[in-house]
This record gives C-alpha cells, structure tokens and sequence, in this order.
C-alpha cells in the first residue's frame, strides 16, 4: 500500500507539473513543448525559462558510460550557462539494474537514466518516466530511426530519448574454419569438420525468438498507457512454430553446439550468435580472422528460413519533477545526450551504435564491421516490445527442454502440443 501511495503521489505531481506548465504564457514558454491547449497543433518551439533555479541532477548510466557522459554534462553546461546553477551527480548503473531500482523507489532514484527498451512499460506503469510532448516528441520522433522510436513509446505516447539501435545480435566467426556464414548448415558443417563449437543461447527468451520469428510467429502483446497488458497476438501453436522448434531440435543435436552468447565463456569457438558489446572480445579471440556476419538461413523439411529475432534500444529517460526549473534542465540535457554529435561521439568512445538517422550515416559508423553486420540482421527483425516477465522465464524452460533432448523423438502433432501449452500459457498473462 506504501508503495501504490508512492506511485500515486508521483503520479498527481506529474500531472500538477503538466497544469502548471500548460498554464505558463507561451512568451514564458516554459512547457514540454506542448500547446494542444485549444487545437490540434503541437508546438516545435524549445521551451525556456528566464530563472532555472539551481540544484543537483542525479543520472545513471552505464559504468562503461560515466566519464564520457560526466564530459558531455560539463559541455552542455558551458553552452548553457543560464541552466549552470544546476550540477550533476553520475552513478555507475546498468541499464537493466536502473529499471528495478527506479520501480522500487522512483522519488529516491534518477532523474536521468539509461534503461533497456524492454522495462518502459514497467516504468510507465510504476511513474517514474516524464511524458514527452511537443518539441522534446518532434526531436525523438524525426531524429531517430523507426524502430527506436516505437521503442520509445508507450501506446501513441513517447516517453524517452533513443540512445542507441544495437542491442541486437549477429554472427561472429573464424573465417579460417566458416568459409561461408550464410546457412547455418554450412556453419555447424565446418564447425564439426574443424572440431570447433558453435554458440547461440537457445534458452533465452531474446535469442530464441530468432527461430520462432524467422518462420512467421508471432509473439506480441498490447499495453495500454499505464503500461498494463491488454492483449496478445501469439501464433507459437502453428505449423511455422512447429518448423521453429525443429530447427531447435536439429541445432541442439549437431556435436558442435553449445549453448550460450559470451565470446569470453566460450572455448574452441569457431562462432557465435552475440551482440556488438562483445566485438573487442571476439577480435580478441579470433584475430586476423575476426570476421562478423547478418545470421544465416536454416532450413527445415525442405524449406529455407532468415534467422529473425529481436531488435533492442537503450533508452534514457526523464522522472518527473515537482520544480519547473529543474524539468527543462532536465530534458534539455536528455536531449543533449541523445542528439547526433552526442551519439557519434558515444560511438567512437565506446562503440555504441546510434539510433540518431545522421550519426548512422558517417562513414565512421557504416565502416565498423560489428554494426554493419547487425544493420543488415536488423532489416530482418522485430524491434522487442514489452513483454511479461513470465515470458522470459517459460522462454528458458522451453529451450532448457530441447537441450535436455526431450523433444528429439517427437512427432509433429506432440510438439504442437507442447506449443499449444507454451501458448496458452503465454496468453494468460493479457488476460
């Protein structure tokens, strides 16, 4: 009950802080940016203040992150001088570990924080995200590409910054053992005539979708703007779910196979399913013979399939605030963090992939072998909504199953039925 009045509380300030700034004069223009007030027009204009006030901002970002954001915040207080009475406090947190800390206690949390595009609705639900309205939407939804900006959004409203469009994953490979990444037959075929491993963690509710996606399931929920599920598409109990849990199946049997998406877990590695925050590691580990690579097609009773999967985005959010000043320092340092010099720059410091459409487009950006290979998988994924947290913990046990071979002599219509109880299952969470 504590916690529901917390969630309350916060909620009634958010919406006294719309009042307000809805009410200041447009000459002020001290809002989000919003002046539907009468018509259906939104205002582009970048809300101001003559007085910001003063005070602390607390960010949390990535522990990799802190020195460059804590550089980017001193450049954006140079520039704005009329916002420098405010100085800013960076803590070392992960992306997934600030989403839970912010539900616990958003009051005590960050005002600026970095989160994984999977935990919005989470943090939507739990108040601890600024609604974006006018300038600070157009900014996110014309800067960024189309799949950061639908992670971005909860229903039709938008309630973060994109930062980056490379949490996805691709192939890494020794190209002395794969001499032709594009089948995963051909790939699993040089790995056992090398007696090397392939890797690709079939027990994970991210990497698994690679299959299921691949031959035409769905698997989709609806939230409303409280971020509550409201509905699902799942299509899991199919003849394209069955070919997807075959394809499992026939991978899990092959002597080559290991499960797992840590280029530094693995040993004799010949290639591994993985994302871009493994690159160093695995030029590391295969040297002049570093290669990436989109995933490869696999084929079931005769017929071809692109692996598919799920696109992901970091976020940086907004909490609400109960003082005007500090909302618009707020936001306008989010945005500062998230624009296009900011993206390029994060990029070649730490080899974050932008979301930003012109960072995407420097030569620097479309060189780097990592995201090229993930920019072209990305044209065959599905940008990862919301899900329940049950998904990701059945997804485990489903894969957990075909590595223990407790499919391996099933006929299709058993394995359609032990789809059919995945489904059900999954489905009885937007009831």
């Amino acid at each position: 009950m504590k916690k529901m009045k917390k969630v309350l509380s916060l909620l009634l300030v958010m919406a006294m802080t719309f009042a307000c700034l809805t009410a200041c004069s447009k000459s002020n223009n001290a809002g989000n940016g919003n002046d539907k007030g009468g018509s259906s027009t939104v205002s582009t204009e970048k809300p101001t203040l003559a007085d910001y006030g003063s005070g602390t901002i607390k960010i949390w970002v990535a522990d990799a992150a802190v020195e460059f954001t804590q550089q980017k915040c001193d450049e954006f207080f140079k520039a704005n001088p009329d916002m420098a009475g405010y100085k800013v406090e960076i803590q070392p947190t992960g992306e997934g570990e600030a989403a839970g800390n912010m539900i616990t206690d958003v009051q005590a949390g960050a005002d600026i924080f970095g989160f994984a595009q999977d935990q919005l609705a989470r943090l939507v639900a739990a108040g601890a995200l600024m609604p974006l309205t006018g300038y600070y939407e157009n900014f996110v939804a014309t800067s960024n590409d189309a799949g950061a900006v639908g992670a971005a959004k909860v229903g039709d409203t938008v309630y973060a910054f994109p930062i980056t469009s490379d949490n996805g994953y691709f192939l890494y490979y020794d190209k002395s053992v794969v001499k032709d990444p594009s089948t995963l037959e051909g790939i699993i075929a040089d790995c056992e005539a090398a007696g090397k491993n392939f890797y690709m963690e079939i027990n994970s509710g991210w990497y698994q979708t690679a299959f299921f996606f691949a031959t035409g399931c769905k698997l989709e929920y609806t939230t409303d703007d409280t971020g509550a599920f409201t509905g699902s598409n799942i299509t899991y109990a199919s003849k394209e779910g069955v070919a997807a849990l075959k394809a499992m199946i026939n991978l899990a049997k092959s002597s080559s196979f290991q499960n797992g998406s840590s280029v530094d877990k693995a040993t004799n590695l010949a290639a591994i399913v993985d994302g871009t925050w493994d690159a160093s590691a695995a030029q590391a580990a295969f040297g002049d013979n570093y290669a990436c690579a989109k995933l490869p097609t696999f084929t079931v009773d005769g017929q071809t399939y692109q692996f598919s999967g799920f696109g992901g985005f970091k976020l940086l959010g907004v909490k609400p605030q109960t003082e005007q000043g500090k909302q618009l320092v707020c936001l306008a340092l989010a945005e500062y963090l998230s624009n296009a010099e900011t993206q390029l720059a994060r990029f070649k410091a730490l080899e974050w992939g932008p979301s930003n459409l012109t960072a995407q487009a420097d030569e620097a950006v479309k060189s780097n072998p990592a995201l090229a290979a993930l920019a072209q998988q990305l044209a065959f994924t599905i940008p990862q909504g919301n899900y329940p947290g049950e998904y990701w913990t059945d997804a485990t046990s489903l894969g957990d199953d075909v590595i223990a071979d407790k499919f391996d002599n099933m006929s299709d219509d058993e394995l359609m039925k032990v789809l059919q109880d995945f489904q059900a299952l999954e489905q009885s969470y937007a009831k």
